[in-house]
Formats: structure tokens, sequence, C-alpha cells
């Protein structure tokens, strides 16, 4: 089992910078991929970026060039800095982890980006 407890969320203005963290305690020394995903109302969850063990990144597009994400894991955190928000990045954002073939989630932290 891995329990992942997120932390970072807020409401901010369009243009301005939130840091997300994911700590992650249990079975973290199995964890592969770390990633984040978010959801806004009505819409389906979506990747937004993972990270491997190894440092690979992977982005969804809308996000390249203004998120990075990045991965501690001697601490077992992930992080996502997220740089010229924009209102369409207004979601709840969830931490997720792989371990082999089992997904485990965060309870999720709020972004409102206000135009």
């Amino acid at each position: 089992q891995v329990q992942l407890v997120e932390s970072g969320g807020g409401l901010v203005q369009t243009g301005e910078s939130l840091r997300l963290s994911c700590a992650a305690s249990g079975s973290s020394a199995s964890i592969a991929t770390m990633g984040w995903y978010r959801q806004a109302p009505g819409n389906q969850r979506e990747l937004v970026a993972s990270i491997t063990r190894d440092g690979n990144r992977n982005y969804v597009d809308s996000v390249k060039g203004r998120f990075t994400i990045s991965r501690d894991n001697a601490k077992n955190t992930v992080y996502l800095q997220m740089s010229s928000l924009r209102s369409e990045d207004t979601a709840v954002y969830y931490c997720n982890a792989r371990v082999f073939t089992l997904n485990f989630w965060g309870q999720g932290t709020q972004v409102t980006v206000s135009t």
C-alpha cells in the first residue's frame, strides 16, 4: 500500500505560479512512475505530467513549457511547478503513484485560477 498526501493548491490569478507537492509513504520504494492528474467539473480526469524513477518526464501538450514535474526519490516526493497559469488550468489536481499494475491516488487539491 502507498499513501499519498498532496499540498500546495490554492487560488491564484492568471499568469501566477503555484507549486504542488505530493509525499508518498508506505511501500514507496516500490513506486515506479509518479504523476499528476487533474479533473475539472464535467470533464474526465486527465494526465497532466508524469515522471519515472529515472527522471523521464511526460507532459500533456497544454502544459508544455509552463509546468515542470520533478521528483525527489530520497524524500519520496513529487512536485509540480506550475507557471503562467490560465483559467483552463482550474481543476482538482490528484497525485498518482504506480506500483507494478496498481495505481494509488491522493485525495486531491483544488487549484483555481481567476481572471
